[in-house]
């Protein structure tokens, strides 16, 4: 028996097509997550993407992080920052819905956003901003002076 061997670890990340969109301001941004959301069940299941940008700001991708249940999901930090590395994103934009159609943060979404913005910061990674939508509308954190 042989106990030097230990597991390879493969990571990958992929840039298919040749995206080159460039956010400039929050309506990029959600547009994108809207396009990604199922319009199926956002009024029904709470999703959690993520959107990673180079220093430019042009998106290198967007990625599921979550899709839980009726009031809530679950968000593990690690996968976000892991994504963020994997991709080598200078920032990123998160985005949940809430399929009650309220836009009011709960005391939850802040302490998840700080949680993501402390580990970013640590990774000299910049959280720009953490949207939540709903079928109707959206709220920006960052416009609210909550991030």
């Amino acid at each position: 028996m042989n106990y030097n061997i230990v597991n390879e670890i493969k990571l990958s990340y992929s840039r298919k097509g040749n995206c080159e969109q460039v956010i400039e301001n929050s309506r990029d941004a959600v547009m994108i997550f809207r396009e990604h959301f199922d319009n199926e069940i956002i009024d029904y299941r709470e999703s959690f993407f993520t959107l990673y940008l180079n220093q430019a700001n042009k998106v290198l991708g967007i990625k599921k992080i979550s899709e839980s249940g009726i009031s809530s999901t679950i968000v593990d930090v690690r996968i976000i920052m892991q994504a963020a590395l994997l991709c080598n994103a200078s920032a990123i934009i998160l985005a949940h819905n809430h399929p009650s159609g309220n836009l009011k943060p709960s005391a939850e979404d802040l302490k998840i956003t700080q949680n993501i913005k402390e580990a970013a910061k640590f990774l000299n990674i910049h959280l720009l901003d953490h949207f939540i939508l709903t079928s109707e509308s959206h709220l920006s954190l960052e416009e609210e002076g909550k991030l």
